[in-house]
């Protein structure tokens, strides 16, 4: 349950987050599933997956 809650806290920070912010949140949180990530990914502005790939790269 705590998981839950604290990855309600992420997606919450993510959403309001900028580009920059949200690259190092994805790149940085951990402990997340395969379907939180995607969750996070869903929310993210195509036009820059660029950047989150280099960055993941």
């Amino acid at each position: 349950m705590e998981n839950n809650q604290n990855f309600e806290e992420i997606k919450e920070r993510f959403n309001s987050a900028n580009v920059d912010e949200k690259i190092e949140i994805y790149t940085t949180v951990r402990g997340l599933t395969v379907e939180q990530y995607k969750e996070l990914l869903r929310m993210f502005p195509i036009k820059y997956l660029d950047r989150l790939e280099k960055a993941m790269g």
